[in-house]
């Protein structure tokens, strides 16, 4: 029980870590200065949201590793997270498209993990919930404004929902991991969200004048074990490079 637990944290920490890493690369070269501030404020939330699981994570685990120990010196085969939030920022409609995108499953699986039998994942899913609600609701706006704008903003949000759609099909996969998760009353099944999810993407895609892939283009895969791609581990060189040059060093 304790290994799935485990197991489960790193997901949800490493998604809203590398997500939130991602994000911060737009600090300071995003579009406008409003933009600029706002995503700033979405990394922070993440970051500050991967704190509460991982921080919980090591707990579990048991063995004196912290938040900042599983986030600095795991390498790229040890993250769990969704290959959705490890794909390039592209320009700023991909990353809003990629934000939306997992927004929605996001928000969907906090909400369900309020409920609980661990007392701290739901008091983390609570808090958390009202951060993602805003994001969502952020994405979604902006999906919709740029899908429904100029002849090129529409380009644009088509080419990255064209791009990035084949990797949600992954969030609703269920593994040993997430069994042991939905038997022990600790998270929701994620197939179970499939239907909320679904209907919420496609009323915002018809708003948005934007066309959903075919279903057999979303991705089929498992979850995400050791096949990240090379753009996390060019991420991690970045991220992790401080703590690695100087391990455990204070100022």
């Amino acid at each position: 029980m304790s290994d799935a637990l485990f197991e489960y944290l790193c997901r949800m920490g490493d998604n809203t870590l590398v997500l939130g890493h991602r994000i911060s690369e737009w600090c300071g070269v995003a579009p406008v200065l409003e933009e600029d501030i706002a995503l700033a404020n979405t990394a922070l939330d993440l970051i500050g949201q991967t704190q509460l699981w991982l921080g919980l994570a090591g707990e579990v685990e048991g063995k004196g590793r912290d938040a900042d120990q599983l986030a600095f010196h795991r390498d790229v085969w040890d993250f769990r997270n969704l290959l959705l939030v490890e794909q390039p920022n592209g320009d700023f409609g991909r990353t809003m498209m990629r934000q939306f995108l997992f927004d929605g499953w996001h928000l969907a699986q906090l909400k369900g993990l309020m409920t609980s039998s661990n007392d701290q994942i739901a008091a983390i899913a609570e808090k958390s919930v009202k951060e993602v609600t805003y994001h969502l609701e952020r994405a979604t706006d902006t999906v919709i404004g740029l899908g429904d704008g100029t002849e090129e903003s529409h380009k644009r949000m088509q080419d990255a929902l064209d791009r990035l759609y084949p990797f949600v099909g992954e969030m609703f996969i269920a593994d040993a991991v997430d069994q042991a998760m939905v038997s022990d009353g600790i998270a929701p099944d994620p197939s179970t969200l499939r239907p909320d999810y679904d209907a919420m993407l496609d009323a915002v895609l018809a708003e948005a004048t934007l066309q959903k892939p075919t279903d057999d283009f979303a991705h089929k895969g498992g979850k995400s074990g050791a096949r990240h791609t090379e753009h996390l581990g060019h991420m991690l060189t970045q991220m992790q490079w401080l703590q690695r040059a100087y391990p455990d060093a204070t100022w």
